[in-house]
């Protein structure tokens, strides 16, 4: 059961990306705003994804406008207790009363939500507003509730009720709430990492920029339906867009994605289907003093799947120092934060409950060309900083308007993109391959000075079966700048899998920067490693592991 939103992540930019704030519920509360009967919806119009399209493509036609400033402040400067107190009365959600699979329930705008989202119902082809309405919130104060009472207002968000786990009760399954930030969840786990709209220009000097949701349109389910359809009008200072998600819960929850952009100006950076985690630690570093918890990680790991085959897997990092991790390639086939540890006994938290937190897969659909999937590993000491960002990067960036103008006329109208995915929201448990799965990194000191000890689990697919006497071989490829030392592998007769360990020496940064004098700064060294039954088989047994070594 879900019955509140743990850790529910408020966003604003903190360095390169957005960080979570305190933990928030929706607890119970005693007063209402009015007793006066909510407002009239406006008249419904036809709708269609078209008319969001549309409306992205003339939005980006004129200079930005940002809507910052249009929740008063008394709402803005309230304390996070009297923002627990503000709470949607469920009796008041949108098909409560109807019997349907599906029921919306909404946010109230103030604290951290400082902009105001339209949403609109689609029923049959026809979209009407949602007036906001005080009377369907409970505030736990009456002279605030007045107050409310008397301010024109519009939603900060909604979430999105389903019977999930049990027929007794809906469960809230996904959230849109704060810039271009939603969750979900899958059967039996609980929210943890985010997904976003759109990124850009993150991990640049200048400066991220941060689209928002300007209006949403919910398409009514049917009585039988399994899905819910939402549409959503974004806006930023260099672009427009339209998005669409059809939101399918179960098992897993699957999001069929569509996003159509507008660029009003040039963009150094466009990120595409960004993921948002935190990580604060985890077996790589053996716990942390002062804590008795052995690991703290919404997610643990970014997965790769190439378009030539390859899985590659990299571990995730809390560095000293912000990390952009580039991981080139084409026509990706997925990528994803992933939680793959799911066992309780590594956490020991009972309130997080880190091992129910959902991994989150990318599955494009259709071409995406070349480009890069890009790791963001940002320093944090909190975890309540989602600090873990992924994302893919196109090659190019749009080249012709839509009457096929080049792109040195951008001033005139906005160029065109567009791209197509699916994500799964996967409990910690699943797989996506059947290959062997690097299982567990642990780092420790090596026994010569600036040596460094790299201990590897792989688990999973033909290993179990192989005996250890099977012959298998490891393949290990470093960058200039470091040496491996010692490689051994052997069998992991209490997991069933193979520990491969390396010891690899990095060169010192004063020989690099004699080697190297103008280099700006000493760039990060890969090391990679996978098993394979024979040296000369090209099939791999496992995935490729990764870990970027800072000198």
């Amino acid at each position: 059961m879900l019955p509140c939103i743990q850790h529910h992540r408020p966003y604003r930019q903190i360095a390169v990306a957005a960080f979570l704030a305190a933990a928030f519920c929706l607890l119970p509360a005693c007063s209402r705003a009015s007793e006066e009967p909510p407002p009239a919806r406006a008249a419904a119009l036809p709708f269609s994804f078209d008319d969001v399209k549309n409306k992205a493509e003339e939005l980006a036609s004129r200079p930005f406008e940002d809507p910052e400033g249009q929740v008063p402040d008394f709402l803005l400067n309230i304390s996070y207790d009297q923002w627990r107190k503000i709470r949607f009365r469920p009796s008041e959600a949108l098909w409560r009363d109807e019997g349907l699979p599906f029921e919306v329930q909404f946010f109230h705008p103030g604290l951290f939500y400082n902009r105001l989202v339209a949403v609109n119902i689609v029923d049959r082809g026809q979209a009407a507003k949602i007036p906001f309405s005080p009377s369907a919130f409970e505030y736990g104060d009456e002279e605030f509730a007045a107050k409310v009472a008397g301010t024109p207002l519009d939603f900060a968000g909604f979430r999105i009720h389903y019977n999930l786990n049990t027929g007794k009760y809906k469960d809230e399954v996904a959230v849109f709430l704060g810039a271009t930030y939603f969750r979900a969840v899958a059967r039996d786990v609980q929210y943890g990492l985010s997904a976003r709209g759109l990124a850009v220009d993150t991990a640049l000097q200048s400066g991220e920029e941060f689209p928002y949701f300007r209006e949403f349109w919910i398409e009514k389910p049917g009585e039988d339906s399994d899905s819910i359809t939402v549409h959503a009008l974004l806006d930023s200072p260099s672009l427009a867009g339209a998005c669409t998600f059809t939101i399918t819960p179960g098992k897993e929850t699957a999001m069929d994605t569509e996003c159509v952009l507008f660029l009003r100006k040039d963009v150094q950076k466009l990120g595409i289907a960004p993921l948002t985690s935190m990580f604060l630690y985890g077996e790589t570093e053996n716990g942390r003093q002062g804590d008795y918890r052995p690991e703290v990680h919404d997610s643990d790991g970014l997965l790769v799947h190439t378009g030539s085959g390859e899985w590659i897997w990299r571990p995730l990092a809390n560095p000293e120092r912000l990390a952009v991790v580039p991981f080139p390639l084409e026509n990706p086939a997925g990528f994803g934060l992933m939680q793959r540890d799911w066992v309780f006994d590594h956490y020991q938290d009972l309130e997080a409950r880190y091992e129910r937190r959902p991994s989150l897969w990318i599955e494009p659909l259709g071409n995406w060309g070349p480009g890069r999937v890009e790791l963001v590993e940002i320093p944090s000491e909190l975890e309540i900083h989602d600090n873990m960002v992924a994302y893919w990067v196109p090659e190019k960036m749009a080249e012709k308007g839509p009457d096929g103008r080049p792109v040195s006329d951008v001033r005139k109208y906005p160029r065109k993109m567009s791209f197509a995915y699916r994500m799964r929201w996967l409990n910690p448990r699943e797989t996506l391959h059947t290959i062997g799965r690097a299982a567990a990194t642990r780092i420790a000191a090596g026994p010569r000075d600036g040596s460094l000890r790299f201990i590897l689990d792989f688990e999973g697919g033909e290993l179990e079966n192989l005996p250890a006497d099977a012959g298998l071989t490891s393949v290990v490829t470093l960058d200039e700048g470091a040496r491996l030392l010692e490689k051994q592998l052997h069998k992991n007769e209490a997991t069933g899998g193979w520990r491969l360990v390396l010891t690899v020496a990095v060169e010192p940064e004063g020989a690099f920067k004699t080697l190297f004098p103008t280099a700006p700064a000493r760039p990060l060294i890969r090391l990679s490693a996978l098993l394979k039954k024979g040296e000369n088989l090209p099939e791999p047994l496992t995935e490729t592991w990764t870990y970027d070594i800072r000198p």
